[in-house]
């Protein structure tokens, strides 16, 4: 009897082992045929992870019918150019991705994108983007559903957040950031699990680079463990231990890139290029497919895949384990209601830097709204971005993330989508250079981050040239799909604010560093709203001046100047020069009249302005190190200044 039960035992394990083969070579063979039928794309990574990612299948807790399941597995692809394995997992899982889907791989209009892109196809949790990224966001999901757990309770959130990245990945400086943030944090439900196969596009990767990644990781507070990635019981044993583990987990998988190719297995040509034709039918020979078809997926693979039964059950079991309470919670934190904030109050004629205005701002948006929370890179006391008696993350919600600013940035990306966060990072305006990829992340996806940026122009003084942003407002307008904020003082600072957090896209607030008048309130036409609007009208006004932030004081009373001498002169506020944008022609002739020569004033590059005006006063060098105020008088920005300037050029 003995025997029998041991021969059975030895039959399934071998017929366990039979299925999972077949399930890894199904997704294989579909990336192979993904990336032959397009003539473009990367089957190498695919086909090396298949066995990882079928093991893996077996372990996450996911939802193909809701894919916005609150308390899901998340499971990050750092490795964004491995999309022959998304698509091919998420059709076979039963996400909205079908056969079709997957044959008009990287075509126009497509579900199926060269790179997955949230939002567009069903199933996918963030877009990645650049290497690197997703390494951030995935420390990003933890560090969200760490704060959930804390204020919901551990048995309310117990979901995992799964990376699987690439050497590039690893290559790229922002992973070391995101990695040593989550080691910092203790945060154990993120695993990473990383497909070393040691090949780059130019080749191994020893010819750039020698790094010991398992000493890296042990230095930063991660749990390592190094498999074979190609052995399905050791893939096993690794992930069953790293979901029981007390810290983040390194899972370091030794792979072959094109694993299963014919005669390509292990080469960096299988990494960005078809296999070709008589590849992929002597690979599917030598693996016991039929060469003869493509895209084909056996019923019983598809069944062993499949995730929408157990899917179902596990979060129907879920929601009937949450109390009253728990669900009100969850649904104050999933639809936040912004007009139950009470914004602080600002006298006109007082005096207030924007960045100190923003920090009472902040203050108040945090009071009211209980999923609102950020932290800056290392510079909250010159930011002003500390919520007052709130605490440190994780348990409070002043975020600490260190001189890190890219993956502060991708951090908080993953933090807003993670369905119940508003957060905000923060920084010196000049720095926002240290993460424009995450930045351009945010706008692609919509993903609602605001980034507040301080020191924003040559006042920064004494810093000098190299942390005074000439060209940076110009940059970020430049980008679509991302609101720049410049409130010329305090009260429009509110204005702006009210607006950014209704906005399904990025924001971004760049203050000042000196005090700012507060202007009066009445305006001539339009409002913040618009992005620009008259601020100020004189009849028979032959000028237009446009300005944004601290300019828009200096407009104002170069304008009484001009009038002494006989020239009238509009004010245009400009806000929001994205929003304005917007605007219809009608509305832009209401605020700039057509009879008028428009000027702009900007501390900074200004080149934009171009679109509206004739003339524009901006800088054309990187500023120079000493007092602000001696800076703006060296550079033009006065009174005595811009009114000869515009007097000359009338």
């Amino acid at each position: 009897m003995g025997t029998t039960l041991k021969k059975l035992q030895q039959y399934r394990k071998i017929m366990s082992k039979e299925l999972l083969q077949k399930q890894a070579n199904t997704i294989r063979f579909l990336a192979a045929d993904m990336v032959q039928q397009a003539n473009s794309g990367h089957p190498g990574a695919p086909m090396g992870l298949a066995d990882i990612a079928t093991v893996l299948s077996n372990h996450l807790n996911i939802n193909p019918s809701n894919d916005k399941w609150l308390n899901r597995d998340r499971l990050i692809f750092s490795g964004g150019h491995a999309t022959g394995l998304v698509y091919s997992l998420l059709h076979l899982w039963g996400f909205d991705v079908s056969i079709s889907d997957i044959k008009n791989f990287r075509q126009h209009n497509s579900k199926t994108p060269g790179h997955p892109e949230y939002g567009h196809t069903h199933g996918i949790e963030i877009t990645t983007g650049p290497l690197g990224q997703g390494i951030a966001n995935a420390v990003g999901f933890s560090m969200a559903s760490k704060y959930a757990q804390n204020i919901l309770g551990k048995d309310v959130i117990n979901h995992k957040v799964y990376c699987l990245c690439g050497d590039g990945d690893l290559q790229e400086g922002i992973s070391y950031e995101a990695c040593a943030t989550a080691g910092h944090l203790n945060l154990d439900n993120l695993v990473v699990i990383y497909d070393s196969n040691s090949i780059t596009i130019e080749g191994d990767t020893s010819i750039s680079w020698s790094e010991n990644v398992k000493k890296r990781f042990d230095a930063i507070n991660f749990d390592v463990i190094e498999i074979d990635g190609h052995n399905f019981t050791q893939i096993d044993n690794a992930i069953t231990k790293a979901k029981e583990a007390t810290k983040p987990v390194l899972i370091i998988a030794k792979t072959a890139i094109g694993k299963g190719a014919a005669t390509l297995e292990g080469s960096h040509h299988t990494h960005g290029a078809p296999l070709g034709e008589d590849e992929i039918r002597a690979s599917k020979e030598k693996a016991g497919f039929n060469p003869d078809e493509k895209f084909v997926v056996p019923y019983d693979i598809k069944g062993a895949f499949d995730k929408l039964i157990k899917g179902v059950e596990a979060e129907n079991a879920w929601n009937e384990s949450l109390s009253e309470e728990i669900k009100t919670k969850i649904e104050e934190l999933k639809n936040p209601n912004f007009d139950n904030i009470e914004y602080p109050k600002f006298e006109e004629g007082s005096s207030v830097a924007t960045r100190g205005s923003n920090h009472k701002i902040l203050n108040a948006i945090a009071k009211a709204i209980p999923g609102f929370l950020g932290g800056s890179a290392d510079l909250a006391p010159s930011n002003k971005t500390e919520l007052l008696d709130m605490g440190d993350f994780p348990t409070g919600r002043n975020i600490h993330f260190g001189i890190k600013e890219h993956a502060m940035a991708s951090i908080c990306n993953a933090m807003n989508l993670y369905g119940l966060f508003r957060v905000y990072s923060a920084t010196f305006f000049v720095f926002s250079d240290y993460l424009k990829p995450a930045a351009r992340i945010a706008a692609l996806a919509s993903i609602p981050q605001h980034f507040i940026w301080t020191h924003d122009s040559i006042g920064v003084g004494e810093d000098g040239p190299t942390h005074q942003p000439i060209e940076h407002l110009s940059q970020f307008r430049a980008l679509p799909n991302f609101y720049v904020f410049r409130p010329a003082d305090a009260n429009e600072n509110i204005d702006c604010w009210k607006i950014a957090l209704k906005l399904k896209a990025p924001s971004a607030f760049v203050c000042s560093r000196q005090n700012l008048e507060v202007l009066k309130s009445k305006k001539e036409f339009g409002d913040v709203s618009n992005g620009g609007y008259l601020l100020k009208k004189r009849e028979g006004a032959t000028v237009t001046i446009m300005a944004s932030g601290s300019e828009v004081m200096l407009a104002l009373k170069t304008a009484c100047a001009l009038e002494k001498d006989g020239i009238l002169a509009n004010i245009v506020s400009v806000p929001c020069f994205d929003l304005l944008l917007e605007q219809d022609k009608e509305y832009i002739s209401n605020i700039i009249d057509k009879n008028t020569k428009v000027f702009a004033v900007e501390a900074a590059r200004g080149l934009e302005y171009y679109k509206y005006a004739d003339v524009v006063y901006g800088m054309d060098t990187f500023g120079a190190s000493a007092p602000a105020n001696k800076l703006f008088e060296d550079f033009g920005f006065t009174i005595d200044s811009l009114t000869q300037k515009i007097k000359k050029d009338l």
